[in-house]
Parts: C-alpha cells; sequence; structure tokens
C-alpha cells in the first residue's frame, strides 16, 4: 500500500527532488535568526521528507546529502568569517554526511509493514530517525557539533517550551513531526484526498499548540541576586580581535565603573565578565590584577570574570573566576568542551596540508573537569548561592547545562566571545540557543558577551534585556533565583537515549524486512525459473 506522499513522489522527477532539497535546505536555516520564521525551519524539513520517498537507498543518501549540505553552508557561514573556506566547507560536509546517513536509514525503517501503512507512523518513524542524526552529530567526532539541531530554530514558538519537559531531543522531535505531517498533507492534497490532508493538517497544528499548555513559572524560588552584566567591545572584529590584550581588559573595567551610572556602590551582588574580557591571567599578572580589583572594589561586587590559565604543563584552560573585592579569585570553572579545530587542533598534522588556519592556535586548550558551577557567597542572602556555568558553545551540548542545574545552580550564565565572527548571525543563533536552555532547565540565564549580542532571559525564555552587536554596553537586571527541578532536568540524557534506541531498533528492522523481501524474490524468481524449466522439459519430452 502507498501512502500518498510516495504516489506523489512517483510522479515526480528527480531533479524536482533535488530542487526540494535545495529549497528545504535553505527554508531550514530561514526559521534561525538572523531570519527567525521558525515555521520555515518546519517546512524545510518537510521538504526533505517529501524528497526522500522513492524507495532508493542510495538516492535518498545523495538527497540528505543535498539537503544538509545547502543548509549548512548557510547556517554556519560565520565559520567561513572566521576561519576561512576550507574549514568553512569541511565542517559543513561532515555535518552533511550525518543527515544523508539519516535519509539511508529512514528509506529502510519506512519499508516496515505497520510504518507503511499508517500515516502517524509514518511520521513519527521519520521524526526519530531525523532526530538521532542530530544527536548523533551532537557526539561525535571529536565530542560533536550540536549547532543547527532543529530545536534551537524553535525558541519563539510554541514547540520551544516543550523543553521543559524533555529538553532539545523533544522540541527536534515534536518539530519533525510537524514537519512529516504537513508533507503528508501535501501528498494527500495531490491526490485531491482533502479528508486526509486535513486530518495530517489538523494534527500538525496541534501538535505545534500543545506547548502553551506546559507550565513555565518564572517567580524567584530562594530569593534575587542584583547582577551587572559588561560587554566591553573590542576595537576591531575577527581573529585579531584579541590582539591588544591589555585594550580588552581596559574595556571590561571601564564597563564595569560605567555601573555605577546605573547603580549605587553595593548595590550588586554580582558583575559578570564574557568570555575572554581578560585574556592576562590576574593570578599571574600583578597590573592586571589590580585593574580588576580596584573595579569590583568600586562597585562593592564580586567579578566573574572570563580568563585564560596556561599551566606550567603546557596548554591553557578557558576559565570563569569569581574575583572577590580584595580577595583575589574565591571560585573557578574550566571549560569542559573545548572547540576542537578552533580552541584545540586534533589530528593537527593530518589536518595542516588542507588548512594552514590550524597554525593559528599555538597553544591547544586543556578540558576542564569539573562540572560547571561557581560558588558564590552572598552576605545579603546570607548563603552560598550555585552559579551555573557554560561557556560559549558549551550552551549547545545539553549535559554540560543540564549537569549544572542538576548539581544545584539557580542561575545560568553564558560568557562567550563573539567577536571573531563579526558581523554574522552566529551571536543571535547563540541566543537562540540560550533562550531554550532557559526554558529547559528554569532558571533566569544571562548570556554575556564581548561584543554582543548580550541578554538577559526569564526562565520562561524571554528576553529581558539585550544589547547591540559590536557596542560598549552594560545591563542591570534583579535574577530570579530558582532551585526546582524541571522534568527535562530530571530526565537527563533518557530522551536522547530513548530517540537513539528507537531509531536503531526502527532502522533494524527495516533492513531486516529488505533482507528478507529480497530473499523472497530470489525465491520466486528461482521457483518461477524452475517451473519454466519443467513446462520446457515436458514439451521436449512430448514432442520426442
Amino acid at each position: 500500500m502507498k501512502y500518498p506522499a510516495q504516489v506523489l513522489a512517483r510522479h515526480m522527477p528527480r531533479w524536482f527532488t533535488l530542487v526540494l532539497a535545495v529549497v528545504g535546505g535553505y527554508l531550514t536555516d530561514l526559521g534561525f535568526p538572523d531570519v527567525g520564521i521558525w515555521l520555515l525551519a518546519i517546512a524545510g524539513v518537510g521538504m526533505l521528507f517529501l524528497a526522500t520517498m522513492r524507495d532508493a537507498p542510495a538516492w535518498n543518501f545523495l538527497i540528505g546529502l543535498v539537503w544538509g549540505l545547502t543548509f549548512f553552508l548557510v547556517h554556519i557561514r560565520w565559520a567561513q568569517y572566521a576561519v576561512g573556506d576550507v574549514p568553512w566547507v569541511a565542517l559543513s560536509v561532515m555535518e552533511a554526511l550525518f543527515v544523508a546517513l539519516s535519509m539511508l536509514a529512514w528509506t529502510y525503517v519506512r519499508r516496515v509493514p505497520v510504518i507503511t501503512r499508517r500515516a502517524g507512523l509514518q511520521a513519527i518513524a521519520f521524526a526519530l530517525v531525523f532526530v538521532a542524526g542530530e544527536l548523533a552529530r551532537s557526539a561525535v567526532p571529536f565530542g560533536g557539533f550540536p549547532w543547527g539541531r532543529l530545536a534551537f530554530s524553535q525558541s519563539e514558538s510554541p514547540i520551544g517550551r516543550l523543553a521543559w519537559l524533555g529538553g532539545m531531543p523533544l522540541v527536534s522531535l515534536v518539530a519533525a513531526v510537524c514537519a512529516a505531517l504537513l508533507a503528508l498533507a501535501v501528498g494527500a492534497l495531490g491526490r485531491f484526498n482533502l479528508l486526509r490532508a486535513g486530518s495530517c493538517a489538523l494534527v500538525a497544528v496541534a501538535a505545534i499548540g500543545v506547548g502553551l499548555a506546559v507550565p513555565l513559572a518564572t517567580q524567584a524560588e530562594s530569593g534575587t541576586l542584583q547582577v551587572g552584566a559588561v560587554q566591553g567591545n573590542v576595537a576591531t572584529p575577527g581573529l585579531d580581535a584579541f590582539n591588544h590584550r591589555r585594550e580588552v581588559l581596559n574595556n571590561h573595567v571601564a564597563g564595569t565603573y560605567a555601573l555605577l551610572d546605573l547603580v549605587a556602590p553595593g548595590d550588586l551582588d554580582l558583575v559578570v565578565w564574557p568570555e575572554n574580557g581578560t585574556d592576562i591571567d590576574p593570578q599571574v599578572d600583578a597590573d592586571a590584577a589590580t585593574a580588576i580589583d580596584d573595579a569590583a572594589q568600586a562597585v562593592g561586587a564580586p567579578l566573574l570574570i572570563g580568563s585564560q590559565e596556561f599551566p606550567e604543563t603546557g596548554g591553557r584552560y578557558n576559565v570563569s573566576l569569581l574575583w572577590e573585592p580584595g580577595v583575589g579569585v574565591v571560585g573557578r570553572y574550566a571549560k569542559q568542551h573545548p572547540a576542537p579545530f578552533a580552541e584545540y587542533i586534533p589530528i593537527r598534522s593530518l589536518v595542516r596540508p588542507f588548512s594552514s588556519a590550524v597554525d593559528l592556535v599555538t597553544n591547544d586548550m586543556i578540558a576542564g573537569t569539573e562540572v560547571g558551577i561557581v560558588n558564590l557567597d552572598s552576605p545579603r542572602l546570607g548563603r552560598v548561592v550555585k552559579i551555573g556555568d557554560a561557556i560559549c558553545f558549551e550552551v549547545a551540548y545539553d549535559a554540560l547545562v543540564q549537569d549544572a542545574v542538576a548539581a544545584g545552580a539557580e542561575m545560568l550564565v553564558i560568557p562567550t566571545n563573539n567577536a571573531s565572527f563579526g558581523p554574522t548571525n552566529e551571536s543571535t543563533q547563540q541566543l537562540a540557543m540560550s533562550r531554550l536552555r532557559a526554558i529547559e532547565t528554569g532558571r533566569t540565564t544571562i548570556q554575556i558577551s564581548t561584543v554582543g549580542v548580550s541578554a538577559v532571559i526569564a526562565p520562561n525564555g524571554v528576553l529581558l534585556e539585550q544589547t547591540g552587536l559590536f557596542t560598549a554596553e552594560q545591563m542591570v537586571s534583579p535574577v530570579a533565583l530558582r532551585t526546582s527541578l524541571t522534568p527535562a532536568v530530571r530526565a537527563g540524557e533518557w530522551p536522547a537515549r530513548t530517540v537513539l534506541a528507537a531509531a536503531t531498533l526502527l532502522t533494524a528492522a527495516g533492513v531486516v524486512v529488505s533482507i528478507r523481501s529480497r530473499r523472497r524474490t530470489g525465491q520466486d524468481a528461482a521457483s518461477s525459473a524452475g517451473a519454466a524449466k519443467k513446462a520446457a522439459a515436458k514439451k521436449a519430452a512430448a514432442r520426442a
């Protein structure tokens, strides 16, 4: 039995399915910031569903590759700005291959008879395989690269609110189900089956709207902190933005003093700086220590500053240091997930012939080993407040953020450095992730960047304050501290594990069905050939 989209696909020339893949990949990117029309991301994935309706594994692998290349080459164009053409293309190709493998698996999954016969199961199975591909590329190779997950396009969608229930895997899954249902509706329209088209579309709309029923609380549960955030800016964007490290430090020191235009000394409980707010380690540089401590004493609050540490054994750590006025460093978090080929270079000797950009990283970053928690001793609250810290790209990794909240984080800080990416949309893509993390964890989240975009985000994902790009700005905001754990944090990695297990089982079932079908076809052919031989022998005997 052919379902509507398959019937429509039989009338599609192959060149048209390639067009669908290209348009779908491009539309999907438009669902992300800066354009940010989230429904376009769903439509783009729906086009991928339609384009892969031919029962041809190799062709659907190609369709997935074309869709993936179109999407990623546009979506991570900021990588080209930062590190050049070869790394940008190589990363895009690697990510696109995961989409291609997912669509190869989907070809086999839909051969399972129960899936072939039921439109609802087709939509769910497609979504499981698609999201499993996202999860796989978020984990491998070299720790994975989660950028461009469908969930990250849904920060302003009702679907995004489902992050509170099941994190990013659930958001991506529901969005992909909606995409497949809308594609099935189009397939039914192609056959003038208005009842099937209407029912699929109605279920898709209901799935989109179900997030509105999710209760997203924002009130403080354990008091509030008055937090200042400093976006110091840099003189020039790009890879050379931090060639003048003292100037960048001075910009953030000046921004800290500028907070006194908004508050009186002692009014703040904490001031946060971005990643690389000072690339001069104040633990070893006396001038940097003096400048930072003078600023901290002027505002009368500890500073959470982004810096680097250079151990004697070699390498470097990307750290957030909690600086107490008159005391110095009293807390520390080291980035657990350095970015491969950006903060450290794996297989350096193999990569160098393809791009000299690897030599821009002269000192590889070392991974920290502790959960992202910084303990702030708050005199006003009379207790220690646990601050969750995820540095830069770490916001894209589910476990790092969830582990911090499970360990007691009452708010989240995402210190980041977007200067290397210039005027691209990398910063707003990252902001969308931070908004979803706020929903997922039920925590007020502050994304603070060297150059923007920085923001204060309520636990329901609403932007409370936001800065511009490549500006020197400050923000002051009361932060609601929360201690309750959302279902997503309690579930941890189980939603992802469930999706991966289900997709694996479905793929295995599809492969088994295909093998059995091939054997039956071979047996039938052999039987037919045997019968023909017997008939021919009888005729020959009769003639004799």
